[in-house]
């Protein structure tokens, strides 16, 4: 009997604005990354005139950036922004490519709630590989959108 091998699917790649501005950050992976993302990506977000979506994104990227210098030995934390006038979209890479991280199952404890929040914060999120069947590095991203001003 011949055996035959299937590959496994290729990670899903997540949504990308096919539009806007993008910005990057690099950060060693210290105690005071966290922090730096948080006020990058505020400050990002109040130039590109998004203001709406700063107090989410600076807590969503905080939590994620926390993730990855509490959970890796990443030498580095990289922090990929792409800005449209609609939406925001982060990425959040360490090179450390370990398991996905999950939301945790108790959010009552002392650890667990980072990626709760972001998922309560955000309209989409995600995480990802890269390197193919050798991994190189993960990802979590998200995705907030710009709502359109109650009208009265």
């Amino acid at each position: 009997m011949t055996s035959v091998t299937i590959p496994p699917p290729p990670p899903l790649t997540p949504y990308l604005p096919q539009r806007g501005e993008r910005y990057r950050l690099v950060a060693p992976n210290t105690p005071t990354a966290p922090r730096v993302a948080r006020d990058f990506v505020g400050m990002l977000l109040r130039i590109t005139r998004h203001p709406g979506l700063v107090d989410d994104a600076r807590l969503c990227v905080s939590e994620v950036v926390s993730n990855a210098h509490c959970h890796t030995r990443s030498a580095r934390i990289r922090v990929d922004v792409t800005v449209n006038r609609r939406q925001v979209m982060v990425y959040v890479t360490d090179d450390e490519p370990g398991r996905l991280p999950k939301p945790g199952a108790a959010p009552h404890g002392e650890g667990g709630r980072g990626l709760v929040i972001v998922e309560s914060l955000t309209d989409r999120w995600g995480t990802t590989t890269r390197g193919g069947r050798v991994r190189t590095a993960k990802t979590v991203w998200f995705v907030l959108v710009e709502r359109a001003p109650d009208r009265v």
